[in-house]
Formats: C-alpha cells, sequence, structure tokens
C-alpha cells in the first residue's frame, strides 16, 4: 500500500505527542511493507527537503504564512495537486485543525485518492475557542465531511464529531504508547535532581496547555511540601512568561524549565516524577497522560470527559479553573499515592498501528 501521509510537522524536527504519532506510525507502517511518504513543512532551511528515514520517504515544503500556529503552505496545495491515484493508494491526514488537512480534504473532493483523518483532539491549542469553534461549524465540519473515514480516539470524541454534523464513517482507534518502554521500573533520568517530590508538567508551551496554572498552582503546593520541586518538560512562545511567573512568585529555585527532552529520555523522566500535571483547556487523549500512567504516577488533569474511559485509579480529572481544587488535588496525590499501577493493553501502540493501517488498506482495496 502507497501511503501519503500529511501533517504539519514531524519529530524529531518539532517535538509534540502529536508529531511523535506521525512518526511512530509512519515507521511501523513501512516496517510492515507500506510504502511511506510524508508530506510536512519545515521551518529549519537546514533540513533536507526529501529524507528517507526509518523506512519512510519524508517530504519537506516551505511553510508558506503562519497563522494562530497553523502553516498556511502553498507548497502542500501545489505537491497535492499534482499528486494522484498513480503515485499513491490513500491520503492520510492528521487533526482537522491545520490548513494542510484543509488542502488534503479539498484534493479528496476534486480527485479520486481515498481521504482519512485522524481527530488529535477537537478544540486547537493555538486558535481562541470563540474562534475555533465558528471554525468547527463551518471548514472544520467540511473537511470532516470530505474523509472517507475519521478516526477518534474514543467514543465520547466520536460523538462529539458526529454532533458537528459530520457524516463521514467514524471508527474508534485507541491512542496507544509502548507499554514495554514506559513502566514503572527502570533506570531515572539524570536530569532530575531533586531530594523531594517531582511534580512534572510535560507539553508544548501554548495557550490551550494553560502551563502557567501548573506553576501557579505549584506555588502553593510548596506550603506543603516545601521541599517539592516542579519540572516543566517542553517548550514554545509563553517560555520567557513562565519563566518571569516564577520568579515573580518567588518560586524559581524550585521550578526548572528542561526545554525538549529526547523521547528515548522520557520514559526515565516519568520514572524520577511522582506526578503529572496537565490542566488543558482541551486534549483528544494526550498521549503524555498515557506514558504517565504505564510509568505509575499520579496524574491531576482537566475534566475532560473522553478521559473518564480510562478508569484508572491514578487519574484525577478535576476542574482546574478552580484553583482551590488544584491544589488540593496535587497535594494528595503527593501525599497519598495510589498503590495500584495499571495500563490495560487495549491502550498499546501495536493495536493502534494495526487498526488504522488495516482501516486504511479497506479504503486503498
Amino acid at each position: 500500500m502507497r501511503i501519503l501521509r500529511v501533517a504539519p510537522w514531524i519529530y524529531p524536527d518539532t517535538k509534540g505527542g502529536g508529531d511523535y504519532h506521525v512518526h511512530a506510525m509512519s515507521r511501523d507502517q513501512a516496517a510492515m511493507g507500506h510504502d511511506v511518504t510524508v508530506l510536512t513543512t519545515r521551518e529549519d532551511e537546514s533540513l533536507p527537503r526529501i529524507e528517507e528515514t526509518h523506512g519512510y520517504t519524508i517530504v519537506r515544503v516551505s511553510p508558506g504564512v503562519t497563522l494562530l500556529g497553523n502553516d498556511v503552505s502553498p507548497a502542500v496545495a501545489r505537491y497535492l495537486w499534482h499528486a494522484d491515484s498513480d503515485d499513491f493508494d490513500v491520503i492520510h491526514a492528521h487533526s482537522h485543525c491545520y490548513f494542510v488537512t484543509n488542502l488534503a480534504a479539498l484534493k479528496r473532493r476534486l480527485g479520486d485518492i481515498p481521504l482519512a483523518i485522524t481527530n488529535h483532539g477537537l478544540y486547537s491549542q493555538n486558535a481562541p475557542e470563540k474562534l475555533f469553534s465558528l471554525y468547527l461549524k463551518t471548514l472544520g465540519r467540511w473537511t470532516f465531511n470530505q474523509a472517507d473515514v475519521v478516526f477518534c480516539y474514543t467514543d465520547v470524541d466520536k460523538q462529539r464529531v458526529r454532533d458537528l454534523g459530520v457524516r463521514s464513517r467514524i471508527e474508534v482507534v485507541s491512542n496507544g504508547i509502548d507499554t514495554e518502554r514506559f513502566t514503572p521500573e527502570g533506570p531515572e533520568s539524570e536530569l532530575i535532581e531533586a531530594e523531594g517530590p517531582v511534580v512534572l508538567f510535560v507539553g508544548r508551551f501554548a495557550e490551550g496547555k494553560r502551563p502557567w496554572l501548573a506553576v501557579e498552582a505549584f506555588a502553593e503546593v510548596l506550603s506543603e511540601y516545601p521541599n517539592a520541586e516542579l519540572y516543566l518538560c517542553g517548550d514554545g512562545a509563553l517560555r520567557e512568561d513562565l519563566e518571569a511567573q516564577a520568579e515573580e512568585l518567588g518560586i524559581e529555585e524550585a521550578v526548572t524549565f528542561l526545554g525538549h527532552v529526547p523521547y528515548d529520555e522520557m520514559p526515565k523522566v516519568y520514572r524520577s516524577g511522582d506526578v503529572l500535571v496537565l490542566p488543558s483547556r482541551a486534549e483528544g487523549v494526550p498521549r503524555t497522560v498515557l506514558e504517565a500512567m504505564a510509568s505509575g504516577l499520579e496524574i491531576v488533569c482537566s475534566d475532560l470527559s473522553q478521559l473518564n474511559e480510562l478508569d484508572d485509579p491514578h487519574l484525577h480529572l478535576i476542574e482546574t479553573e478552580d484553583k482551590h481544587e488544584l491544589v488540593k488535588q496535587l497535594n494528595s496525590s503527593i501525599g497519598e499515592p495510589t498503590e495500584e499501577v495499571s495500563l490495560t493493553g487495549s491502550r498499546s501502540w501495536t493495536q493502534t498501528v494495526t487498526q488504522t493501517t488495516a482501516s486504511l488498506e479497506e479504503l486503498a482495496d
């Protein structure tokens, strides 16, 4: 099967859960014998335009103009315009949030290559919520409706997409992780040097992730646990603001910014922590939550209804707008961690790849 994967970014060019998903899916499908090409954009001109890596091909083109974290790329449009069924059996686009996926939908509308779209989360982490709600009712819905199949991580997300008026076939394919790498047993990270409890934030420093809430709540956690430390793994436009916030709160000595951490190091980082905090406004099923859960951490997360399906004793869903509740749950998770460690096999990455590939093969046939 010849797969054209369309995504605005890919790991390791950029670091993020969705970016790694695109890389790992392409790598593993290539290992299965499929011919995979990833069409993406590049901001770093030193990166090769065409690269063979991990068995698949990356084609990087100019990002064009970036609006609200979205690359509006004429070069992607040109590539898709010239692609046809002699080149590819199926197109797989990642996230309706991006202009490149809008273009893939237009290609499906005008052409004959089947299209699949993976919904990595209904709302954008960068655009204002009201503006994106309008987008979902218009161009976002139209984009979903051009797909032959839409992949959603949970039944809750499937219903949300259907409630938008989307008529396309929707399949639920759980987001999975490598459960052999992310385990409680194993070495810890030398990046984390702490004598007391360790709170982790893992993710992009973007508006939708709301990392400033983690910093603000942690300042109060120090009243209960003065030797606690907060480590932030990630980077983004808000980094300087977060550093200034920690300084203004007088907690800079207890807060460490690790920047982007190599993915191979992350199992060790999780094992070095006690609690993961994720106060996001919106998410799909965050890979960070699954990885932390498999590593035996407590997770304090926004009350995202789709995460109720995980039904794990480590996972604590709260209204993060209520800082008192956020602080209370962080203190509780540090003081009385759940002893049980669990992650069901249905969340394995192997199953994610297998189900996704089977659906793409069906479209290609």
